[in-house]
């Protein structure tokens, strides 16, 4: 396993983050390894019916990063390029973000190598249940937790925990996060990312004394995550949308993008494409616009060493898992004095501190309302926020150095504790 990861991309940009804080801290040989490899790393065959009478079998996957915290928590996407190592990395970074947070959880990430569109509804149902079959041995309410992700929605948790709950014999909530509140799904939990994006850039300009109103935004990614982030820089914030896309088309308007008719363009038409809110520009092109505030919220690796340097955002907040590289990072310290970063692992927690809000519930079996839930939220963003913000002027070091040496420092330290066992 150890070399299959190595040799992925994306685990690689996860372990050289890793590295970094390592030797910020000090951490040496042997423990490094046991801080950054998963504790379990899970593939499977997926095969379904199609509705031609064929059979397909799909790849899935589910990394388990630590349990020294508590259980494993993270989300199942459903895409074509996902792979074991993208698995690893997404479970490694969603493991700091939980500590940093001050959650009870490990990190976890997975799903199945698979174009969700590609498939009837029927065909999403079976290999969605069939992926969850095969999981049983190794997820449970105490073990691993569920979410939804890219590709996946509130319907395929409802039959990932329908599908659970039928082999315990009874029902199981608490499995997943993210299923329709009405099967004990938390208010406000389909929002939470963005609703928390958008808390933090508000903090962002709050401490540069900048006022957003008025203000200028892109937002790279027109799915769940960006486009409620969008709506809530216009409608929140009074900020100006300028510049949105999804992965088929990117578009600007100066004069500012209706984001709300945007958002229902899409959940009527599937994607951007054809709706004549701005003009056509290139993905490259939309990441490099002047603007006041910069959301890539899509895939990883989107700012590059060749794009870093042309950015032209006061703040950049990274909604995405992974979007900024190694290589761009090292140029955007440089521009420290330009350029405000809320890292990752910071600015998209909104989504696991309200999935860890309804894992709660649904093991109480008690609902709190929209209202308590953004409360809670806010609460912890902003502790998580003074937290990165103080560390990185005590010792002169990036957001993101800040933000993943709490993250890693609070899992070294539940780990030492616990020891190695026998």
């Amino acid at each position: 396993m150890e070399r299959e990861l190595n040799f992925d991309p994306v685990f690689k940009m996860a372990r050289q983050q890793f590295d970094a804080v390592a030797d910020l801290l000090e951490i040496q040989g042997g423990e490094r390894d046991q801080l950054i490899f998963p504790k379990r790393a899970i593939s499977i065959s997926i095969p379904i019916h199609k509705e031609d009478g064929s059979v397909a079998v799909f790849r899935g996957y589910r990394v388990q990063h630590h349990l020294a915290l508590g259980p494993t928590k993270g989300g199942t996407r459903f895409t074509p390029a996902l792979t074991l190592g993208e698995s690893a990395a997404l479970a490694v970074w969603m493991s700091w973000k939980c500590a940093l947070a001050g959650l009870p959880y490990g990190g976890a990430k997975g799903g199945i190598t698979v174009d969700p569109r590609t498939l009837t509804p029927a065909e999403l149902q079976r290999v969605s249940r069939r992926y969850m079959l095969e999981m049983i041995p190794f997820v449970g309410p105490q073990t691993d937790i569920m979410g939804p992700d890219l590709g996946t929605n509130e319907q395929i948790m409802a039959w990932f925990m329908d599908s659970y709950s039928s082999h315990a014999g009874k029902s199981v909530a608490e499995i997943v996060t993210g299923k329709p509140v009405a099967l004990g799904g938390c208010a406000g939990r389909r929002e939470s990312t963005g609703r928390g994006a958008v808390f933090l850039i508000e903090r962002a300009f709050n401490h540069l004394q900048i006022s957003p109103q008025g203000g200028t935004a892109v937002v790279q990614g027109f799915g769940n995550v960006g486009s409620v982030t969008a709506c809530g820089l216009a409608y929140r914030t009074g900020m100006k949308v300028i510049g949105i896309s999804d992965q088929v088309v990117a578009l600007y308007n100066a004069k500012g993008i209706d984001v709300a008719a945007a958002d229902h363009y899409v959940a009527e038409h599937k994607s951007l494409e054809g709706f004549q809110g701005g003009e056509v520009i290139s993905a490259e092109d939309l990441l490099t616009l002047p603007c006041d505030v910069l959301v890539p919220a899509a895939v990883e690796r989107v700012i590059t060493e060749e794009n870093a340097g042309k950015l032209r955002c006061r703040v950049l907040a990274e909604a995405a898992n992974g979007p900024t590289t190694p290589d761009a990072d090292a140029i955007l310290n440089q521009r420290n004095d330009e350029i405000f970063i809320i890292p990752d692992i910071l600015c998209n927690v909104g989504g696991v501190v309200v999935s860890y809000f309804e894992w709660v519930q649904d093991i109480q079996n008690f609902l709190w309302t929209d209202t308590e839930v953004i409360d809670r939220l806010c609460r912890i963003l902003e502790s998580a926020f003074s937290a990165v913000i103080r560390r990185a002027k005590e010792r002169n070091i990036s957001h993101r150095l800040s933000a993943l040496s709490i993250g890693v420092e609070r899992v070294r330290a539940a780990k030492r504790m616990r020891g190695i066992f026998p």
